[in-house]
């Protein structure tokens, strides 16, 4: 996410902590400390809005959609996950994906129990540390399969798959290149269409 991010209090947070916050800021604990993000900036927003349109058509839908379009997935954006054994840590990512044999169905909660099998975070300067450490933890303890690391700023897509030992990258892509990657690898995705346009020497676009 697009914002600074930060500690609020040194005791165990609790989920009424997020509940008390202003609705322009997103509320995570992770390892029972309240992180507070505000909403992403617009490079970050335009990345995951562009990975959305991407990924969604083909896949957000029943398997064999229809029009060759593999499906089989729910994907959605800025999902309230609660992990770990109880619940204790809830993290909110870029974006999520659950593959409908493991999730036939919606939950009737505002959130999610059930760990997703692909997340994205979009990285940030200020939020990197948080989503490539802490947050990464909790995805593996979680058992979540696939984590992509999306960078707007270095124009590049991390693809990790987890393993016994954790998460291993399996790729690493930039630029404008166009690339298959699991677990969408039924289609291409074109980079640069995830960033926005680089300003010429002097300013204005190329």
């Amino acid at each position: 996410m697009g914002g600074p991010a930060y500690k609020v209090r040194e005791r165990r947070a609790t989920y009424e902590d997020i509940e008390r916050l202003p609705e322009h800021l997103i509320g995570e604990i992770l390892d029972g400390e309240l992180v507070v993000s505000p909403r992403p900036a617009p490079p970050h927003a335009r990345a995951g809005s562009m990975l959305g349109y991407t990924l969604g058509p083909p896949f957000d839908r029943p398997p064999g959609g229809g029009g060759g379009a593999p499906g089989g997935w729910w994907l959605l954006f800025e999902p309230e996950l609660h992990l770990g054994p109880y619940g204790e840590d809830v993290v909110v990512p870029d974006m999520a994906g659950w593959r409908r044999e493991h999730m036939p169905a919606f939950p009737q909660e505002a959130f999610f129990r059930l760990a997703p099998d692909w997340v994205c975070e979009v990285l940030s300067p200020r939020t990197v540390r948080t989503d490539r450490i802490r947050k990464t933890r909790i995805y593996a303890q979680g058992q979540v399969a696939h984590l992509w690391l999306l960078d707007p700023l270095e124009r590049t897509l991390e693809v990790c798959r987890l393993t016994p030992d954790g998460y291993t990258l399996v790729a690493l892509h930039e630029g404008d290149e166009t690339i298959r990657v699991e677990p969408f690898a039924a289609i291409e995705i074109h980079l640069d269409d995830l960033w926005l346009p680089q300003e010429a020497p002097g300013g204005g676009a190329p």
